[in-house]
């Protein structure tokens, strides 16, 4: 598996931002809004549809069009990315290290906070 392309990033942002089931056509127009030279309809539906594949959006029909969420949420893309990273056999600690050097001091108190969490939530019977 390999990360999303350009327009597969936009549409599943999208699909994230919105927190409910969209269509084919509010997709296009919201991607519409923010570029210089509009997406065809054809494209995105394309698109969408490969992704259904993939297993990143699921559809349900609603009237003539299908309304399209995500499956699996942003965070979880995230780590699939960092799955590849290891499946490289780069050094874990080292890349770790190397990751967190980037963090600023809240999110350093907020992972640590949240490994804390999962730690005691392990320790419960």
């Amino acid at each position: 598996m390999r990360g999303f392309g350009e327009l597969e990033q936009a549409i599943m942002d999208v699909v994230w931002a919105a927190g409910e089931p969209r269509t084919v056509r509010e997709v296009l127009e919201e991607l519409n809004r923010e570029r210089s030279q509009d997406l065809a309809y054809n494209t995105v539906q394309t698109v969408m549809d490969i992704l259904r594949r993939k297993g990143w959006l699921s559809r349900a029909k609603d009237g003539r069009a299908f309304r399209y969420r995500a499956t699996k949420s942003r965070e979880e893309y995230a780590a699939s990315l960092i799955d590849q990273v290891w499946a490289t056999g780069a050094d874990r600690t080292a890349t770790l290290v190397r990751l967190f050097d980037e963090l600023d001091d809240g999110e350093v108190a907020e992972l640590r906070a949240a490994l804390a969490a999962r730690r005691a939530e392990g320790e419960r019977p």
